[in-house]
């Protein structure tokens, strides 16, 4: 059987946004893939050096909609790894709620995609109109359905009041039904099995040869979550488990988001229930002095890693991030080859790639 060359991309192989893949194809199954990127290029690691360590958190927020409190918050944790700066408890707790209404709404968004690209569209409408409380709660507490604004350099920039606490506890009960009609779905459905198991498979030892993270790292049995392996902001004293599948495939990576959109709401319920009062950010901040510093968080779609170098003015010498995807579409290589080329779009959007983030 000859091979012939399929152009895939650069607009719309999965989601809206552009990848180019050169798919070599033997009948109907994939042998090979070269993956071209950069035709998003904003050239925002240079624009974060013209402005202030302050101005920098509203440009960080806008790095990406979906995972744009990770930004912020992980780049304010390392201005205050370099600064010695400890923020307040209660500003600790408030930064694990913003950090988890965005999981719950990036993980429901994926998991819908994946609906539609099966063309199960009642399921998509299904998930889309859940997702639709995490952006009401967005709306109605941060005054915004997408960039939250949480952060500052030294603690967080809302509250909530009781009134406010009360809302959020109830719209977390109010997601707990249908997350659990939709999980159930996923994993039990015929017609959802049948194109999603099996297909796209990365097995563990693959994983750990590409370092792949987030939920595609769990998805294939790998036990690693920066909130549990590297904790910060109130996560050593909340009660959760990192959620893994064994199966390594499409299926297996939307059931660790479906289970950890659950686990979101359980976070939020036990933030409200045992923040402390007090302040929610510092009165005054100490000089930012010249050094370097990395933080790290587990955002919607694996670890994110902030570098900062500083020469003891307020704009940075230099600040670098690495997100989860630039780890992760890699491995698209293993997981793509010897499946069928119509499977291509429903693997792409399996790890949930997010190119804004990455061609920064």
């Amino acid at each position: 059987m000859s091979r012939y060359t399929i152009p895939v991309g650069p607009l719309h192989a999965a989601l809206e946004e552009p990848m180019y893949f050169r798919i070599e194809a033997q009948g109907e199954k994939v042998v090979g893939l070269d993956i071209t990127a950069g035709h998003v290029h904003r050239g925002l690691e240079a624009l974060v050096m013209k402005r202030n360590l302050y101005q920098n958190i509203t440009l960080t927020e806008r790095l990406c909609s979906l995972c744009s409190n990770s930004h912020p918050c992980t780049y304010c944790m390392a201005v205050e790894n370099l600064a010695g700066i400890r923020i307040p408890e209660r500003a600790e707790y408030l930064r694990v709620i913003a950090d988890e209404v965005k999981r719950i709404a990036s993980n429901l968004f994926n998991c819908a995609i994946l609906g539609h690209i099966i063309g199960f569209d009642s399921l998509f409408k299904h998930v889309m109109e859940t997702r639709e409380i995490m952006q009401d709660v967005k709306e109605a507490i941060y005054g915004n359905r997408m960039d939250l604004a949480a952060n500052c350099i030294g603690g967080v920039k809302y509250d909530l009041d009781g009134e406010r606490s009360d809302y959020l506890w109830k719209q977390m009960e109010r997601m707990k039904k249908p997350l659990e009609e939709i999980y159930e779905l996923y994993s039990g459905n015929r017609f959802v099995r049948l194109r999603t198991e099996g297909v796209g498979v990365l097995p563990k030892e693959e994983a750990l040869r590409y370092a792949v993270v987030g939920p595609v790292a769990r998805g294939s049995g790998i036990d690693y979550d920066v909130r549990k392996k590297s904790p910060y902001a109130a996560y050593d004293r909340l009660d959760f488990a990192v959620q893994t599948e064994a199966g390594g495939d499409v299926l297996s990576r939307a059931k660790v988001r479906l289970r950890e959109a659950q686990q979101a709401v359980a976070l939020v319920q036990q933030c409200v229930t045992d923040m402390p009062d007090g302040p929610i950010c510092l009165d005054t901040l100490p000089e930012i002095p010249a050094g370097e510093a990395i933080a790290k968080s587990e955002a919607p779609r694996g670890e994110l890693i902030y570098y900062l170098r500083t020469d003891g003015t307020d704009i940075p010498e230099r600040l670098k991030w690495r997100v989860p995807s630039y780890m992760n579409w890699d491995a698209l290589q293993a997981m793509m080859v010897g499946d069928k080329v119509s499977d291509i779009a429903l693997i792409v959007n399996s790890i949930d790639p997010c190119i804004s983030c990455t061609e920064r």
